[in-house]
């Protein structure tokens, strides 16, 4: 399993419009992917306009190319994308360990 890690910045003040498209987003969109196996979001605290958005996907290909190049990827761009104050940083990491 492969996880991806979005560190997204948002327009100040967009928070509670953000928080309902994120959710949209992943809920309708992401989560018809082939190879998704869940989420989750954390919002900052200290810079609320910082989002955390992990996702579990079954192999790399599956995020950056069966779903980086559907249309579900236009489709999510299309609700998360108006708020990103800049692109996300993304990168993908596989388990070392983990406790039990």
């Amino acid at each position: 399993m492969i996880l991806e890690i979005a560190d997204i910045r948002i327009t100040p003040g967009q928070q509670a419009a953000f928080d309902e498209a994120i959710q949209r987003g992943l809920n309708t969109v992401i989560s018809q992917a082939k190879g998704f196996r869940g989420f989750k979001v954390n919002r900052g605290i200290e810079s609320p306009e910082r989002y955390v958005l992990t996702i579990f996907w079954d192999t790399l290909e599956d995020h950056t190319v069966a779903f980086r190049q559907s249309e579900l990827f236009t489709q999510w761009r299309a609700i998360v994308g108006p708020f990103f104050a800049a692109p996300p940083v993304v990168e993908h990491f596989e388990l070392l360990a983990r406790s039990q």
